[in-house]
């Protein structure tokens, strides 16, 4: 008798074990998401490119000053101010939208970086990246990786999100 019912045990749970096995990789999977990728326009050409007019997020303390950084050890020139109607004084206008996460510390979970023609405010260039706590970067390290993507993407249309849309124009 207690052998029938170890042997109805050990059935069920080889049956229930390959999907326990399968729950649980998937859930310890989900802390090491990673993404980085760039696109430009077909129009887009990087190397006419002398300087940039960063604009600060509304709510970012000292992040932009990361990017100016990046920026001008690459050679550019950075001018930083506010969101103004173009023509902007720069070969192109920098935007971007960084996340932030808490997971023991706080730290940049994605982070997108537009460039903008500086006269019609349309975007030619976009990057992203996006790093979870496992893969976690340093901001540093995320402005990088985004730049370096953007100057070494190959001319394409560019995927549009809500924070890099323009308004579309007929020619």
């Amino acid at each position: 008798m207690a052998t029938n019912i170890a042997k109805k045990c050990m059935r069920s749970l080889t049956k229930i074990s390959p999907v326990l096995l399968i729950l649980g990789l998937l859930l310890s999977t989900t802390g090491c998401v990673n993404r980085a990728t760039a696109s430009l326009t077909p129009e887009a050409d990087l190397s006419k490119i002398k300087s940039f007019y960063l604009i600060p997020g509304e709510e970012d303390k000292d992040n932009y000053l990361i990017i100016q950084s990046n920026l001008q050890k690459r050679g550019y020139v950075v001018t930083t101010g506010p969101e103004m109607q173009p023509p902007y004084k720069a070969d192109a206008v920098v935007h971007y939208v960084d996340k932030w996460m808490w997971d023991l510390s706080p730290y940049m979970l994605e982070l997108t970086i537009t460039f903008r023609d500086p006269l019609y405010n349309k975007p030619f260039a976009v990057g992203n990246s996006l790093h979870t706590s496992l893969t976690r970067l340093s901001a540093e390290e995320m402005v990088d990786e985004v730049l370096t993507n953007i100057f070494g993407a190959k001319a394409g249309p560019v995927q549009s999100d809500k924070e890099s849309e323009a308004p579309k124009t007929d020619k």
